[in-house]
């Protein structure tokens, strides 16, 4: 870049056409809803058959490709605002060099400086004037170092032609000066147009209409160069996010960002700003989504990218076996992400279902927990009049999220969709959301015995002591992100599930609850020896076990000690309400038309008086 291109260039025009991306963004955004939230779930809500299920398809993926568009426009946005601040603060500084002109200086074309002669003559003569150059790391003062870098010896050897100029002019030093730093601006403008130039260029889509896992490769890649040269633009228009900020203090960091800010923290830090309590849970699923779609990608390319085992054959256990050292566990660790990812996506895809609302994704992380990172709502709780969470238990991980490979076995995440269907049936004219909430390590390591599967590691309290703070924060949260209303709440753990809410709830004040109903169910244990324990109304928490045989879970919790004296929420002295369960085993008490079912989606619904009691 020369002196005549920064002078005349209009960083605006750069702003213009980040805002021109933006807006695309937007519209990317919102035809990808419509498809997906509107269009799609109208079609499985009233069309069946093969025509319409090839439509779905087909529609699935224009839904990806308006969620490419959106993500990489974004990018562009984010690029271009930050090329036009660093355009300006060097424009800036050409300003300021040329404000400082004087009477009779004059900048060439080239970016040299004339100088006049002086105003009154030097020992008896007229100085003439002249032209200098200047140089980018010019300085106001100095000596020669000839150690130092060479512009600065240059600025040195300046001086000392100053003091032997033989026309003792004294309006060159000042040209120099000047001179030197609309050189020192120039370089500025020419470094930024070198930095940007490359992220920009590559920022282009392959001309199809397939969005493959090599295109969101490319998002991963295009969204880490970003983030590495948009810092400074990012520090220039938002204060800094809080680190391991409370779920009102990222609450209020949001809101105090410009709108520029928010989308290009939501561009360039999706996985942070996806996993912030406190933020409005649009932002956290439009983050997230893009972090599930380049994980995928990922996941998927470095599976394919692993060898196959070397062939069994006599002399070749060695090969074997260090293939099984390097890669066995990598890959089970791969394939069982991308199960879950699997299973996210097809909740996506039932919006619409039998009334399914919209899902949210809250939170995801393959990498964040020992068994992976899944908060996955129905329904927007920042809007919602009820809010259940549920909390699953001893051997839950991101690969059996949704229960198999077509989300059979009833996983966690059809249990929560049928929390959502019996609340919202017992409360049509409510609003509720269910949230399927999986956010700490569930204790693993079954060994069976003769009358069922006693779980070790279960009978340890570390797992919910360790998870317990990401839980209350989280509550925290969606009250936060409700704007303080008067929602109400309700916890739903399964098996250690209720032990992890246990931790969190116990020892709270009267007027910080964890939620407004616990509901504790197959449970091993709560931490505590009493329902009034857990920081809300005795007459607010809820214990619900199959009866002694068909879930052997609460009988086991007595041995173990999960509950202060031994004593589970279904036992008459913990003091909570004990509901009836149909339940044949530990994991029945979620089946479509239970009563077990429809007892929890009471007490999501605030309906305490359709709960059935164990008299």
């Amino acid at each position: 870049m020369d002196y005549a291109t920064l002078k005349s260039l209009k960083p605006g025009e750069f702003e213009d056409a980040a805002d021109a991306y933006r807006g695309a963004s937007a519209m990317a955004s919102e035809a990808k809803d419509r498809v997906e939230q509107r269009i799609s779930a109208r079609m499985r809500r009233d069309l069946s058959g093969k025509t319409a299920s090839a439509a779905l398809r087909q529609l699935r993926q224009v839904g990806k490709n308006f969620h490419y568009a959106q993500t990489e426009c974004g990018l562009l946005a984010t690029a271009l605002n930050g090329l036009a601040f660093e355009l300006k603060a060097a424009q800036k500084k050409l300003e300021s060099a040329l404000d400082s002109l004087g009477e009779g200086f004059k900048v060439r074309e080239d970016g040299s400086v004339y100088y006049p002669p002086p105003k009154e003559k030097v020992d008896g003569k007229l100085p003439a004037g002249g032209v200098v150059t200047g140089h980018a790391a010019g300085r106001d003062s100095g000596v020669l170092d000839p150690s130092g870098p060479a512009n600065d010896a240059a600025t040195a050897l300046e001086r000392q032609a100053d003091m032997l100029d033989p026309n003792q002019n004294p309006n060159r030093a000042r040209a120099q000066r000047i001179a030197n730093r609309i050189a020192a601006a120039v370089q500025e403008a020419t470094e930024v147009d070198q930095k940007w130039a490359p992220k920009l260029r590559r920022l282009r889509a392959d001309d199809d209409l397939t969005v493959s896992k090599s295109d969101w490769m490319d998002v991963q890649k295009d969204t880490r160069s970003v983030r590495e040269t948009s810092e400074d633009y990012l520090g220039h228009i938002a204060e800094d996010p809080p680190k391991k900020g409370s779920p009102q203090e990222n609450a209020s960091w949001w809101k105090g960002l410009p709108q520029d800010a928010k989308h290009a923290y939501v561009s360039v830090h999706p996985a942070s700003v996806g996993a912030m309590d406190g933020l409005p849970s649009d932002v956290r699923d439009e983050a997230n989504r893009t972090v599930l779609a380049e994980r995928r990608a990922a996941y998927q390319t470095e599976l394919q990218s692993i060898p196959p085992p070397p062939p069994t054959m006599a002399g070749n256990s060695y090969e074997r076996s260090k293939w099984k050292e390097e890669h066995e566990g990598r890959i089970k660790h791969l394939e069982r992400a991308l199960d879950g990812m699997d299973a996210i996506q097809r909740r996506f895809d039932r919006t619409g279902d039998r009334g399914l609302p919209e899902a949210y994704l809250l939170g995801f992380d393959p990498e964040g927990t020992r068994d992976g990172r899944v908060i996955i709502a129905n329904g927007n709780p920042d809007k919602a009049d009820h809010t259940g969470v549920y909390v699953p238990g001893t051997t839950t991980n991101m690969g059996n999220i949704g229960g198999g490979p077509d989300d059979s076995g009833g996983g966690n995440l059809e249990r929560s969709e049928n929390l959502w269907r019996g609340s919202q049936q017992l409360e049509p004219s409510g609003s509720m959301s269910t949230i399927t909430w999986f956010d700490y390590n569930a204790p693993d390591s079954i060994i069976p015995i003769k009358d069922g599967d006693l779980v070790p590691e279960a009978s340890r309290a570390g797992y919910a002591q360790e998870g317990a703070p990401a839980l209350s924060d989280f509550m925290r949260g969606i009250e936060v992100a409700q704007g303080g209303s008067e929602g109400h709440s309700t916890l739903i753990g399964h098996s250690y599930g209720s032990t992890v809410i246990g931790e969190a709830a116990k020892g709270r004040g009267d007027g910080d609850p964890l939620a407004d109903d616990i509901v504790a169910v197959g449970s091993p244990g709560m931490q505590v020896s009493r329902a009034r324990e857990l920081g809300i109304d005795s007459d607010r928490v809820w214990g619900m076990a199959s009866s002694f045989g068909q879930d052997p879970v609460p009988s086991m919790g007595r041995l173990v000690g999960l509950g202060e004296d031994s004593v589970v929420p279904t036992d008459r002295e913990f003091g909570g309400n004990i509901m009836r369960s149909d339940s044949e085993s530990h994991s029945g008490y979620w089946d479509e038309g239970s009563i077990s079912l429809m007892n929890q989606a009471a007490v999501i619904a605030g309906a305490r008086g359709e709960v059935d009691l164990d008299r």
